[in-house]
């Protein structure tokens, strides 16, 4: 069984917020593949246990947020923290080719 959501915990009160977070954490331990689509990267922080992270359409990333720690050597902090320092690695290399 897979469970798609959009931007879930969008207008949600931090009760309704915790409820929605406990009901996917739930759902994701009965075995069932849970996909959430979100840009409140604390929420995908505490709740997901692989992330993506997509900018302009591509796949930057795949993996556990400790993995792109492990990628990000140098970054510290949130999972909002990593995904500014990885979209802005990927659009300065592209700008570095785009240049050459």
């Amino acid at each position: 069984p897979v469970l798609v959501v959009d931007e879930p915990m969008i207008g949600l009160d931090p009760h309704s917020a915790r409820l929605v977070k406990d009901l996917l954490k739930r759902r994701a331990a009965t075995g069932a593949s849970v996909l959430i689509s979100t840009h409140t990267l604390s929420a995908a922080e505490e709740v997901a246990s692989r992330i993506g992270v997509m900018d302009n359409g591509r796949l930057l990333f795949d993996g556990t947020v400790d993995s792109l720690r492990e990628r990000l050597q140098k970054v510290e902090g949130s999972l909002e923290d990593l995904y500014l320092a990885l979209v802005q690695q990927a659009n300065g290399d592209e700008e570095t080719r785009q240049s050459a």
